[in-house]
Formats: structure tokens, sequence, C-alpha cells
């Protein structure tokens, strides 16, 4: 490497042109996405239930304080982590939302990835920095990098 050169990593923007199929791809994946919280939340409900049933059954009495404060704790676990799953699919529903609302022909930001550039003396930072990909359908259109 050359004096006063550096290699570096940098995160690219992924941008994509709203089309039908990219439409029905977001879609699909969100829809896949609230099936798979669903199914924790009911897994999550069952095994919740099965662990206070399996409490109580290996209590001699099942009206002991001590048993009544470990179904209450499990309970509480239970609990906790249902509004999590819940909140997580409220806002996978309002994204579907927001997809569906979408403009064919809209440019939308899909996520990001990383990676690496040379820079030098002289170089501008910020404009090296800077790096966008626009895809469409899948297919890079366009690479704005500084």
């Amino acid at each position: 490497m050359a004096e006063g050169s550096l290699t570096i990593k940098r995160t690219i923007t992924v941008r994509a042109v709203v089309t039908p199929r990219w439409k029905e791809d977001a879609e699909r994946e969100l829809s896949n996405a609230i099936a798979n919280v669903d199914a924790q939340l009911s897994q999550l409900e069952q095994e919740g239930q099965q662990l206070v049933d399996e409490i109580r059954r290996q209590s001699a009495n099942p009206l002991d304080p001590r048993v009544q404060e470990q179904v209450a704790s499990v309970q509480q676990q239970v609990a906790a982590k249902r509004a999590e799953l819940e909140e997580q699919k409220r806002q996978m529903l309002e994204q579907q939302r927001q997809v569906r609302e979408l403009e064919m022909e809209q440019i939308v930001e899909q996520g990001q990835i990383e990676s690496v550039c040379d820079v030098q003396v002289g170089d501008n930072l910020v404009e090296k920095l800077q790096a966008d990909v626009l895809v469409r359908d899948g297919v890079i259109e366009a690479i704005e990098a500084g």
C-alpha cells in the first residue's frame, strides 16, 4: 500500500425502484414474517402453559405460596415475551400497509451493505464514504460512489 493511502470499510445504501415484482416480494416477506411471529406466539403460549402445569404437577401442594410465586414468574415472563412479539407484529403490519401505499417507480431504501474503498491524502472523505446502489428487481441500474 502506498504511503499516505488506506483501505477503509464503508456502508453502501441499497435503494430499490418500486415495481410490481418488488411490491409482491416485499409483501410476501412481510406476510411470512408475520406468520412466523404468530407461530412464535402460539408456541410461547403452549410452552408457558406446559411449564405452569409442570410446576403445579410436581408440587405436593399447588396452593403453596412458593408454587404460586413460580407460576406468577412464568406468567410474567410469558406476558413480557408476548408483548415483545405483538409489538414486532404491529410494526410488520405497519410496514405492510406502507408497502401497499408505495407508488410504482418510487425509490425506497432497501437496506445497507458494506464494501471497502481506498482513500489517499487529498481525497474528500465525506464523498468517499457516500455510496449508493440503485436496483430494479434485483438488477443494478446505477452505482453512485464517491
